[in-house]
């Protein structure tokens, strides 16, 4: 048999029809499209690509109408102001700036519009208050304590509070799991930034006690035991490793622990420079609870960020802490809830004979602490008091020696800083998140209306409205 050779050009015609045939057709990319039909439907990939890009970055603009609008950061009040709100971040601030003509407009031109407000002293995971007794607790899993702190956090964030520093839980990570699921939009809140767990001795502030010997505590309900440096290094190490955003360890007893002693030095020196140490190397920030006054100096003197409480600091105490630049955070107000949940008998009475006095006496210190000029930021202890309640802290600040600004500036700027991020948050200004409360009144003549706020917006998300 005798094989005829077609000429090249009828052989390329012929692979180049088998190879279209073998190509399914409308798909890209595939081996068998020629280059020229390749880079033709690479251009229309890239084309529709970037329309697609284009359509989800345009988002309906916010333009808010502030009656006056108060800026923390110059400590002043500014009439007559439109905030410009695209997607979650403030755009841009000023006076009689144009609004784009398919804005939503929300007119607050009545009202007193204030940034987000920040509590850097919350308990927002430990469920229902109950009867303020740690050992209820006990009496349900850890999953139905999470559930039942879903109903706390909302009350927070309607009450103006977007975001709140969580300063320990009795359940380890359940506050995590909190901030996790508000984050992610399961449910409604504040920004949470979280400790993971009490960093605490054995039998100490924070710890669950008044058991038998014999009762043995699952897990989470121990995790933060420690009883020396390197146990301290241990478990923030873990901490961190687990998702906690900062370190809470108690240098004192505590008023609210069964078997406890306020005045009582718990940590060592040596523990607390072991914790600031060790969560210096993750990033992490520590806060300390400490009533007493040595245990005050010796977190002082150890480097933490705060401390939480500071009842009983004595003058060489807030002289540390202003040469330190140490924030105080001391929860003035919720000695009221303490006490009159004394009257109605919802309170283990061993808690009220470690408060004792103590109520006024930190509240003098507090003043003392503000004529020093020490920094100071608001946190309220939330969970003593019902959630949602925060804002009555406010007149107690102005009561005890600050200014209404000073009050407002320290549940604001004061508490951003204290975070470390003041770059996102704590005022409106452009390229911040667009977290905006507003009042009727003026909290400058009348703090205590930033009791009833009115609107609430989180992440330019409006979460309350008159």
């Amino acid at each position: 048999m005798v094989w005829a050779e077609a000429p090249p050009q009828q052989i390329k015609e012929a692979r180049n029809a088998r190879l279209k045939d073998l190509s399914v057709e409308g798909f890209w990319p595939s081996i068998y499209l020629s280059e020229g039909e390749i880079m033709k439907r690479l251009l229309g990939f890239l084309l529709c690509f970037c329309l697609l890009g284009a359509n989800v970055a345009i988002a309906q603009a916010i333009a808010i109408k502030a009656g006056r609008l108060v800026d923390p950061e110059a400590g002043s009040v500014l009439a007559d102001q439109v905030v410009l709100i695209h997607e979650n971040k403030i755009q841009a601030v000023g006076k009689n700036l144009p609004i784009p003509a398919d804005a939503k407009v929300i007119d607050l031109s009545q009202m007193t519009v204030l940034p987000g407000l920040i509590d850097c002293h919350t308990h927002l995971a430990d469920g229902p208050t109950d009867d303020g007794d740690p050992l209820s607790q006990l009496k349900k899993t850890s999953a139905q304590v999470a559930l039942e702190s879903v109903p706390n956090a909302r009350k927070m964030l309607e009450s103006g509070f977007t975001t709140v520093r969580d300063v320990g839980v009795y359940r380890a990570l359940n506050d995590i799991a909190l901030r996790d699921a508000i984050a992610h939009g399961y449910i409604e809140g504040p920004r949470m930034f979280v400790a993971g767990a009490y960093i605490t001795i054995t039998g100490g502030a924070g710890a669950m006690t008044g058991l038998a010997p014999d009762i043995k505590l699952p897990w989470d309900l121990h995790y933060g035991e420690a009883n020396s440096p390197w146990e301290v290094r241990q478990k923030i190490r873990q901490l961190a490793h687990d998702g906690a955003d900062h370190i809470k360890v108690l240098s004192t007893g505590a008023v609210l622990t069964h078997g406890s002693n306020p005045k009582s030095q718990e940590f060592t020196l040596e523990e607390l420079q072991a914790a600031v140490d060790e969560a210096n190397h993750f990033g992490l920030r520590v806060a300390a609870h400490a009533h007493a006054p040595r245990g005050i100096k010796n977190a002082i003197r150890a480097g933490v960020a705060s401390i939480e409480h500071a009842t009983l600091i004595d003058d060489e105490g807030i002289a540390l802490a202003k040469e330190h630049g140490t924030y105080l955070d001391m929860d003035i107000y919720d000695e009221e809830c303490i006490q009159e949940a004394g009257r109605k008998g919802n309170i283990p009475k061993d808690f009220l004979q470690h408060d004792a006095e103590l109520g006024q006496i930190q509240r003098d210190n507090f003043r003392k602490a503000i004529k020093a000029g020490v920094k100071m930021a608001f946190g309220t202890d939330a969970g003593v008091c019902p959630y949602g309640t925060s804002g009555k802290q406010f007149a107690f600040m102005v009561k005890y020696g600050m200014s209404p600004m000073q009050a407002i500036q320290a549940a604001t700027t004061s508490a951003a800083d204290l975070l470390g991020h003041s770059k996102e948050f704590g005022s409106i200004k452009p390229g911040k998140y667009a977290d905006v409360i507003a009042v009727s009144g003026d909290p400058l003549q009348d703090v205590s209306v930033l009791e009833h706020v009115e609107f609430v917006m989180k992440d330019g998300k409006v979460y309350k409205t008159r």
